[in-house]
């Protein structure tokens, strides 16, 4: 069983950086595709980044030139970079694996709890 752990969420002032953690245990990470999604307050969970398991990698337009989503295989963990940040930026923020997943939530088995990014203006 694939199980996910993300940190590195925080209280940071708009432009400021973060960089996200997912840490996989029970399975290798490579061969899933993986994403990331976050969920805005009172919001729907929506899309931010996804990486395949062929190494392609899309972003949703609010985020593309500033987030980048990346895998370290030998540590079995996703990262999200996401610079310059802005308020609307914030939300909590998941990461997700399938193997067949795309850009909806619906598609991924395997979720993490979530990590909280809040960005002040």
């Amino acid at each position: 069983q694939l199980q996910l752990v993300e940190s590195g969420g925080g209280l940071v002032q708009a432009g400021g950086s973060l960089r996200l953690s997912c840490a996989a245990s029970g399975r290798p990470l490579i061969g899933y595709n993986m994403g990331w999604f976050r969920q805005p307050p009172g919001k729907e969970r929506e899309f931010v980044a996804i990486r395949r398991s062929v190494g392609s990698k899309n972003y949703a337009e609010s985020v593309k030139g500033r987030f980048t989503i990346s895998l370290d295989n030998v540590r079995n963990t996703l990262y999200l970079q996401m610079n310059t940040l802005k308020p609307d930026d914030t939300a909590v923020y998941y990461c997700a694996a399938a193997r067949f997943g795309g850009n909806s939530p619906g598609e991924y088995d395997y979720w993490g709890q979530g990590t909280q990014v809040t960005v002040s203006s």
